[in-house]
């Protein structure tokens, strides 16, 4: 694969530093969501977190996302600390999160706006992050008229509209058609090798994480931890029938199937999941 990474491109980082989750509830006695948890993210990496329901997957992006603090050590992004939501910290949720009341080019020229850039270089930008997911046709429709998998476009637009170092995923493709999904795989990999984007995408799916990532995190059961850290060398794209995708499939299974059981033994357990 030829590199066309332009290193002009913001991008970042990301160091965890014995990073942990300790949730209060109300009824229950506190859950341990996160372990003290170490990780080094090089800039412009594709990281995927995978893992059983409830490991503490979407807890660990809220903290890179200044959603949830952690209850000890720390994250940083470049050499800056993560205390708050920064909008050099793009998200994109599964839920799609767009404005109803704003048609499809003012969702995604939205942080845009509130990065104070004027009306008509924010719709350039805004309409040039739509051409890169196929939506620029779609840019003064009302969201309602849109359908899933063109949301989601509309969503990963508006998060690389606004330049962010490192974009942050959960589970962005888990509740589409299994057609519309993977042509969305296919789409944010191209966006990926041109913008080389520090991302941190969360899946339940291990063979969407060996097709996206160059490096797929393993977690344990509650209380979250590292159990695999691995990197892989795969060429883009990758063949989903190939022998070294299935090997690589069965490594990422083989360390999940006794997290699995754990997590199933846990049922009906303690409060919040962590998941």
């Amino acid at each position: 694969m030829t590199d066309t990474t332009d290193t002009t491109l913001n991008t970042k980082g990301i160091t965890i530093k014995r990073t942990a989750v300790t949730f209060n509830t109300d009824t229950d006695s506190p859950v341990e969501a996160l372990r003290p948890i170490d990780l080094d993210i090089a800039p412009g990496d594709f990281i995927a977190l995978v893992g059983p329901s409830g490991c503490g997957k979407s807890t660990l992006l809220n903290v890179l996302a200044g959603f949830i603090k952690p209850t000890s050590g720390s994250a940083l992004v470049g050499d800056e600390p993560i205390t708050k939501p920064d909008i050099d910290h793009g998200v994109v949720f599964q839920d799609y999160a767009l404005f109803p009341w704003l048609n499809v080019i003012d969702n995604v020229a939205f942080g845009l706006e509130r990065q104070g850039i004027g009306k008509q270089e924010r719709y350039a930008r805004a309409l040039d992050n739509l051409d890169m997911v196929g939506l620029k046709d779609s840019a003064y429709k009302k969201v309602t008229e849109l359908s899933g998998g063109m949301k989601q476009r509309v969503a990963i637009a508006r998060v690389f509209a606004t330049d962010p170092s490192i974009i942050l995923m959960d589970e962005p493709f888990g509740a589409l058609d299994a057609l519309t999904r993977r042509f969305l795989q296919h789409q944010l990999l191209e966006i990926w090798q041109k913008n080389r984007k520090t991302v941190v995408f969360v899946t339940h799916s291990v063979q969407e994480a060996v097709y996206l990532a160059n490096r797929v995190i393993v977690m344990t059961a509650r209380p979250g931890r590292i159990k695999l850290d691995h990197r892989i060398e795969l060429d883009y794209p990758r063949d989903f029938a190939s022998s070294e995708f299935r090997t690589l499939e069965k490594l990422v299974y083989d360390q999940l199937d006794e997290e699995l059981a754990k997590t199933f033994s846990l049922e009906g357990g303690q409060g919040y999941s962590g998941d």
